[in-house]
Formats: C-alpha cells, structure tokens, sequence
C-alpha cells in the first residue's frame, strides 16, 4: 500500500516543489521509502511514498522503470494475481529484477496495453508514463478500494491518492464544488466522478484515464462492468461449490506478503468466513479483535472467542483506551473528503491497535452488498411486497405528510416519504441525511435540488429490485463510504487492510445469482450464510448484525463530547446555520436520530477550517 502523485502538461512544469511537499504530506500512506521521477522534457513527473509489502529491498522502491527506461509506473495497491501473471510473461520472455508486483504491472502494460487492467485482480490504483508513445495511463481498480483524485485542465493534469496531496499545488483552487456539498449534505459522501473541491475530480471505480502528451487528447474509458443479466441456470449446489473455490483462492492469494499478515475477526459472518478460509491455509493464523472497555454494549469479544476458539487462533484482544474527543480533528485533517460515518473513529482505532502486531489485515468488507446483507433490503422487499396495487393517491399523500409533518430525526420518516416512488424502475431514498429544504438552509449557496437529481441518474436500470438496490450500492455506499473509511483508517496508521470478498471474480459470481438466493423480505444472506454453515460452528449465530459503531447518541446527550461539538457549531466564526443546529440538537435532547447529523456538520466544519476552503 502507498501513495502516488504526478503530473503530465504539453508544457514543462515549471515548478515541482508542490509534487515533493503533496508526497511528503501522504507519508502515512508509505513511511519506509519514498521516490519521485521527472522525465527529461519536464512534463511528466510522478513521487510516491512507500510501505514495503512484497520485496522489502530497495529494488522494490517506486517509482519503477523498465530496464530500458521507457516505461515508468507509480502504485498504490496489491496485485493479489502477481504470480500467475508473473508466470505467464516469463513464458513470452518477459525478465524481472525484483520480486514486486509493481514489476508485474509494467511488463503486463508493455505486453497488453491499455488493456492489462483486464488482467490484474488486486486493489489499485497506478500511473504509468510510456515515453514512446508519450501518453500517461491512469487505472483505478474495479471495487474503487483504492483511492485517485485527479485536476485536468488546459492540457494539465495533477494526480494523487488523497486531496491534501493536490492541495500542495497552488494552482487548484480550495474553493468548495456546490455540487459536491449538496451531495455530502444529501447522501453523507460525493459520489461517482465528483469531489467536494471545485474543478478536482475522482477516477470512477473500474475507470482508466489516458492522456496524450502529443495530441493533447484527454479521454475516460470504463474497462468493466458488473454482469447485466442475472443466470437463472445457477442452481444452489453450483453457486455453493462456486463460492467455495472462489473465497478460499481469493483468501489464499491475499495472504500472500513478505511482512506479518493477521485478520481483522469482529466476529461477524464476514469476518469469520475470511478467518475460517485464512486457518484452513495457515497455521495458527493472527486473529485480532478490539474491545471498547468503556462502552459494553459495543463489545464482540464473545462472539470473536468462538470464531478464534474453534479454529485454535492466534488470537489477540486489543483493548482500546477512552475515546477522546480530540481524536476527530486528527480525522478530519485525514478524510480530506469528509464522510458521515460516525464509525471511521473505531475504524481508526482498531487499526492502529492491529498496526503494532501486523502491517497487513485481512477484512469482510463487501459481503453485505453482494450478497444482500443490509436490513433495508428486505425492508424494501416487504414494502415493495405490501404495496403492490395499492392506490398511488394514497401512498402520494403519506409521503407528502411526512415531509412537512415529521421532524428531521423521526425514526421512519425517510421511509415513510418513500412510499411514492415507483418500486418497479426507482429507488427510495431511505439513507438522506439532509433533505432540499434543509441543505438551502444550512449552506446558502445551495441553489437548486442538485444531489437527488444525481442520485436519480445513478440508480440502475435493472428489472429486479434487489440487483437494482445492491448494484446501486456497490458503487455508491460502498466505495464512498466504507472503502474511504477504512483506507483513510488504515493508511494513517500505515495498515494494509485487504478483503477478499471483494475479489472480482466473487463480484461477478454474486451479481449472476438470482436474488432469492440473497435476500428475501425476511431473510438475508442466505446464499452466503449456506456456504457459513459448512465451515463455521453451530453455534455461531447465523442471524446476528452488528454494525461497528461507538454510541454517539448518548455521548452528544452531555459531557465532553457535547461541548467539544457546541464549541465548534456554534461558534461565531462557523459557516453553516447555526438555527437549523440548534434545531438538530433539541430533537436529540428528545430522542430524535439526529447524532450521526451533527457529526456529518461537525466534520465539515472541522476540514473547512483545516484546510481553509473558500465556500
């Protein structure tokens, strides 16, 4: 894992000390080395910051070129595939001087092009400069697990793995993007393409970017897609056998590391899987799981014992201090594109606990929106159930009641106002955090109803509701939001967090799998919680949800953490209304769900002053 950053102009740069100051500002992402390139003309120039994974020797330091200097690459990420790769380029004559998966990558582009992303299974994101043909080549990975913003324009272009790095060039503007607040307000991320930050995009997951020093031409291509069309051929016993293969290669080839690999084991059906695939490979395989002494209603510990219990662990309980409120300006400086998720801080921590025993961890990120995990879906499906030929007049004038009836914060008012939606061909907007009235009065220059028309263009064009609903967020929420909490998690404390649940082949697999095999209107996961059952003890309970999460709601109620976020929203100097914050805390002081809210305000308003962004 690491961190890259470059350039590429018709023209030289003229000045480069913003590439090494926006390196050297991600050294999170890569303390052990740290390297820059710049070619000849003086337009292309790339830094990268190192944490040594695979050949720790300093033949593996980046940037890398070919032994004919031709071809340059930066990268972010692993190449779980490596070695298969690996093999095949030897057969066509292709040579190595290191071990790396980095070298894989720039053999595999001098022998496919463009098109050997189509070969790589892995998380990255890299640049590559090909001086013969004088283009830069730009690939993110197709879960969007790792991160790559980008600035274009006049035949420009600046790079980088976060926004601070981009923000060491004075030529890109902190002036706020209006589309990107409104969509942070609305959703609590921005999605697809867009940023917070005006004129800085992002490289869409499953995207290349090329741009040709010669022509000047700038183009975005998407080199894949999930499966279309859902194989209603597939049969249980299939899909079993499938999913058995698939999760044990993926687990085996991201175990893969030449410094101390462990699993992050919450004890969830997740996580357990991944350990009970990870100690059928590995002896005694490192189990971690991190305890809350403070707030026991928040603690798995029992639940991880069984997993690490019955398949003889090496297993760690990390117990996390007190958690201080001052922690969040050290996240907010961090998520330089905020996020509303109130669990990025015991993300945080549990990496950094993890970091003083491993410098790789295994997860279970993806499974919930693979395989139909998340309690909306059979929310939605129950609904979608119960509203079949009922009159739309009716269902019309629930929801318009709500809106202007119930109080932001009203458990079930988001659902409530979805019931006029068109369950055949949309989606509701169940998870809003602000709705339009509210984000114009929280943030004057909001205009007009931006993020729900953005949102709307999102949503697939899929028959069924369930694919319909899980496509849509695995490349919204799950890429926006959870992929940039534990990135930014984790590489503050310089911990590779893998999952390999994400492997693109399991992706593929679970969006051909017809959708009762996922989730129904009173069960979920059930094709996955099938394949559990033949690896995991009986006892383990199969139906539990626990999300990772802190009690927020009762630390705004009084103490520290009250006063930590009234200091900030109300005082003088803060740039959103404070009437509508005054509104949002009321209606928690009488149990409103207004807690994640303020956190999302809280956040913003502690980058906006970090940073010192023009609004």
């Amino acid at each position: 894992m690491c961190g890259i950053i470059g350039f590429a102009t018709t023209k030289k740069e003229n000045s480069v000390k913003w590439l090494r100051l926006g390196r050297d500002k991600m050294m999170h992402r890569g303390p052990d080395a740290k390297g820059e390139f710049l070619c000849d003309s003086g337009k292309v120039g790339f830094g990268h910051r190192r944490l040594s994974i695979l050949d720790l020797s300093a033949s593996g330091n980046q940037p890398l070129a070919d032994q004919d200097k031709k071809i340059v690459i930066v990268l972010n990420g692993e190449i779980y595939n490596y070695l298969d790769l690996k093999s095949e380029l030897y057969k066509d004559g292709y040579t190595f001087v290191t071990t790396t998966d980095t070298e894989v990558v720039l053999n595999a582009y001098k022998k496919y092009g463009e098109k050997c992303v189509e070969k790589l299974n892995g998380m990255f994101s890299f640049a590559i400069y090909d001086k013969l043909k004088q283009i830069v080549f730009i690939a993110r990975d197709r879960a969007g697990e790792k991160p790559l913003y980008y600035y274009y324009e006049k035949n420009h272009l600046y790079f980088s793995s976060e926004l601070k790095g981009l923000f060491s060039n004075e030529k890109i503007s902190r002036k706020i993007s209006k589309r990107g607040i409104e969509c942070y307000l609305s959703m609590g991320y921005v999605p697809k393409d867009l940023s917070i930050i005006k004129g800085v995009r992002k490289l869409p997951q499953g995207h290349c970017l090329i741009f040709n020093l010669q022509t000047s031409i700038f183009k975005i291509k998407k080199y894949w897609n999930l499966p279309k069309i859902i194989d209603h051929s597939l049969q249980e016993r299939e899909i079993l056998k499938q999913l058995e293969i698939l999760i044990e290669d993926s687990v085996k080839k991201q175990l893969r590391a030449d410094v101390p690999v462990g699993v992050l084991l919450s004890g969830g059906l997740d996580s357990s899987i991944v350990t009970a695939v990870a100690a059928s490979l590995v002896d005694k395989v490192k189990t971690f799981t991190v305890t809350f002494p403070q707030n026991k209603e928040h603690d798995e510990t029992n639940h991880a014992l069984l997993i690490a219990k019955h398949f003889d662990t090496e297993h760690y309980q990390l117990k996390a201090d007190r958690i201080e409120v001052d922690l969040l300006n050290k996240l907010s400086a961090q998520y330089d594109e905020p996020i509303i998720d109130s669990s990025m801080v015991p993300t945080y921590l549990v990496t950094k606990e993890i970091k003083k025993y491993c410098t790789v961890a295994l997860g279970g990120d993806g499974g919930d929106e693979l395989f139909g995990g998340y309690m909306h879906y059979s929310r939605l499906l129950w609904t979608y159930n119960l509203l079949k030929g009922r009159p739309g007049l009716i269902r019309n004038l629930i929801s318009n009641l709500s809106k202007m009836l119930l109080p932001i914060g009203f458990r079930g008012r988001n659902w409530l106002q979805s019931l006029s939606i068109d369950y055949n061909n949309s989606l509701p907007i169940i998870s809003t955090f602000f709705d339009f009235e509210q984000r114009k009065l929280l943030f004057g220059g909001i205009t007009q109803n931006v993020a729900d028309n953005i949102r709307k263009s999102m949503i697939p064009k899929e028959k069924d509701l369930l694919k319909r609903m899980t496509m849509m967020d695995f490349s919204t929420y799950l890429v926006e939001d959870i992929l940039v909490k534990v990135d930014r998690a984790s590489m503050l404390n310089s911990l590779e967090v893998r999952a390999p649940l994400l492997d693109y082949r399991l992706i593929e697999l679970a969006f051909k799998i017809d959708s009762p095999f996922k989730a129904t209107s009173d069960n979920k996961k059930i094709i996955l919680k099938e394949y559990a059952r033949t690896i995991l003890p009986k006892s383990f309970n199969f139906n539990r949800k626990q999300g990772f999460s802190i009690p927020l709601t009762t630390w705004l109620t009084h103490g520290k953490w009250r006063n930590f976020f009234e200091d900030v929203l109300f005082d003088k100097d803060c740039d959103l209304n404070q009437n509508v914050i005054k509104n949002l805390f009321k209606g928690l002081d009488k149990g409103m769900n207004n807690a994640e809210r303020i956190f999302g305000l809280l956040m913003l308003e502690l980058w906006i002053k970090k940073y010192k962004i023009s609004l």
